[in-house]
């Protein structure tokens, strides 16, 4: 790979939501401006690398973006009305410095009421987060031609539905939020599990957004108590991003990190913010109690220390608001400290989680503890055959590796 193809890269990672989300306020359309940020990128993969990146690359797309548009413009529609409107088009009359304002209008017309809920978490991560529909499809453990025709609905309704693209009332904020913050957990959760085999194990760009725009939701919404606990969940688990990997590129796990190399000034405001939603005495929804356990690790100055019986009672909590597989899995291996992997195992086998590498790599290492050899092996190539990043492989490989035995 050529250093114009990094940059490429880089600035497809930083841009791809500004550019969408600028291009969605001008045209009005979802699909016309994924296509015509697509095409910009497409014409600086041909361009760059013969006359060289430009002095600001942003710029430099978001221009080549408003041609093609207007291009488009004339090519399809000939009346004069149509004519100027795509000259204002290629001479907005606004500036296109509100990143901040235009990718949140952005975030809050995928999310509209009128789509179903799995639909605006879907396309809001196509259109914001940049995911592609395979990542998108295995974040939701879904087919990714299923998941390809869900967001070319979901497209479809909003412009037939004439969806408007801005900020709703603060009126309307509560019917939109939860779908709002269920994208931001999702776009969050991407950076750290990034589930394509070929990028990086923590894709910082991603997570970095993700709390950016859920400070934004926050001052939208000071005295909503799941926006601040996904703000806490978020800044709880990034503080820990330093002590993830080891130098060979492994995953490390939480009981094995230096917690010496956690950000102290993020526990620090995660803690604070977790704090004021206990004070403030109302019944905690997923984000708060997820912030919740999340307090309890990073409180821990040890793994030996962790308070485990606090850990499966907030699980037990989370578990009837919501009962999913992959929730009583979390809450299992809590079980597994507290009372064994015996226990543990009994209930993560009762998981309808057959695709899940999450499942098969709890299993294994219960199995392990277990010295069940051979199925904790079975449990492992179950594991590493799942879609998964490099680092995950890379300790997945070695702790079935280091299994005695035939």
């Amino acid at each position: 790979m050529t250093d114009v193809d990094e940059v490429i890269g880089r600035v497809h990672r930083e841009e791809w939501a500004r550019l969408v989300a600028t291009l969605a306020r001008r045209l009005g359309d979802l699909d016309v401006a994924e296509e015509m940020a697509a095409e910009a990128f497409a014409s600086a993969v041909q361009r760059w690398p013969v006359a060289g990146v430009p002095p600001n690359p942003g710029g430099w797309l978001t221009t080549t973006a408003y041609r093609r548009a207007v291009d488009r413009l004339r090519r399809e529609v000939r009346r004069e009305e149509k004519h100027r409107e795509a000259l204002m088009l290629f001479h907005p009359a606004e500036p296109l410095g509100a990143i901040d304002d235009d990718r949140l209008r952005l975030i809050f017309t995928c999310c509209h009421p009128a789509l179903a809920m799995e639909a605006r978490v879907a396309l809001t991560l196509r259109m914001v987060g940049g995911l592609t529909v395979g990542e998108i499809a295995r974040a939701f453990l879904v087919e990714e031609a299923a998941m390809g025709r869900r967001i070319t609905r979901a497209k479809a309704k909003i412009r037939a539905a004439r969806i408007p693209y801005g900020v709703p009332s603060r009126e309307d904020l509560p019917a939109r939020v939860t779908g709002v913050l269920a994208v931001l957990y999702l776009i969050f959760n991407e950076g750290y599990l990034a589930s394509d085999p070929g990028r990086e194990p923590v894709r910082a760009e991603l997570t970095a957004e993700a709390i950016r725009l859920t400070r934004l939701v926050r001052a939208l919404l000071p005295a909503d108590g799941e926006t601040a606990g996904l703000l806490a969940l978020m800044l709880l688990t990034e503080a820990r991003r330093e002590a993830r990997v080891s130098v060979d590129g492994e995953l490390v796990t939480l009981h094995e990190q230096d917690r010496g190399r956690w950000d102290r000034g993020l526990i620090a405001e995660g803690h604070a913010l977790v704090r004021a939603l206990i004070a403030a005495g109302r019944p905690p929804g997923r984000y708060q109690i997820l912030a919740a356990v999340n307090a309890v690790h990073t409180d821990a100055a040890d793994a030996r220390h962790t308070d485990w019986s606090q850990v499966v009672a907030l699980y037990d909590q989370l578990t009837r608001l919501d009962p999913s597989p992959i929730v009583r899995l979390n809450r299992a291996i809590a079980v597994a400290e507290l009372d064994g992997p015996q226990v543990a195992l009994a209930q993560v086998d009762e998981l309808p989680l057959p695709d899940y590498r999450a499942f098969h790599a709890t299993r294994a290492e219960l199995l392990r503890r277990l010295g069940r050899v051979q199925e904790s092996r079975a449990a492992y190539d179950r594991a590493v055959g799942s879609a998964g990043n490099a680092a995950e492989t890379a300790y997945l490989t070695r702790r079935r590796d280091q299994l005695a035995g035939p």
